[in-house]
């Protein structure tokens, strides 16, 4: 689990635009399990985000016209599968965060926590080797930070999943296996007991 951290317009957001091959880099190259995802055709590149890359934002991006089963369903519509299959892995994933009896509510009546753990069910819903989180316990207060932000670590323990979580939050940064500081355009590494609430 690997925190980045950095002043605002460091680059942190590009960066994970990147890793995830929503972006392209300028230069250099990223390669995926052996895979340069520069060379991949747009549909490709689609193909790949689906089947590899489950993405948590600082904003849900629910669908508010769906229930929250339709929403973690819907990465699985978008490939193809039945229905039945889709909903019943997304009500899997729903109890998974601790959500299997709101499943019919829209994102509109959920709180914010919620709505988060809906997104983070859809991220995840699809089985990716990779979790990309931007600043998920951003527009939460800090218990409900907390708790998401131990949901996150939890779901990466328990799926061996590699998670990359940009965040301000330097306490969340310090319970990260490794942290990377993104300033000036160039990465350091910095020790992650550095950062906790009694270092120094």
């Amino acid at each position: 689990m690997l925190a980045i951290v950095g002043q605002s317009g460091a680059g942190k957001s590009s960066l994970l635009h990147i890793l995830g091959a929503l972006d392209s880099s300028s230069s250099g190259e990223v390669y995926f399990d052996g895979m340069r995802l520069g060379s991949l055709g747009e549909e490709e590149a689609a193909e790949f985000r689906n089947r590899q890359i489950g993405y948590v934002w600082q904003f849900h991006y629910l669908l508010p016209e769906f229930t929250a089963l339709e929403n973690v369903a819907m990465p699985l519509y978008l490939r193809g599968e039945s229905r039945r299959k889709a909903e019943a892995e997304a009500a899997k994933w729903l109890n998974e965060v601790g959500l299997g009896d709101r499943g019919h509510h829209r994102s509109g009546e959920l709180s914010g926590g919620e709505q988060q753990r809906v997104s983070l069910a859809r991220a995840l819903v699809t089985a990716p080797k990779m979790l990309l989180a931007d600043e998920p316990t951003g527009d939460l207060d800090s218990g409900t930070a907390d708790a998401v932000f131990e949901l996150i670590a939890r779901l990466h323990r328990d799926y061996r999943l590699t998670s990359v979580l940009v965040t301000h939050n330097l306490g969340f940064a310090g319970r990260c296996d490794r942290v990377l500081l993104l300033q000036g355009g160039k990465m350091s590494e910095v020790a992650p007991e550095s950062l906790s609430p009694s270092a120094g």
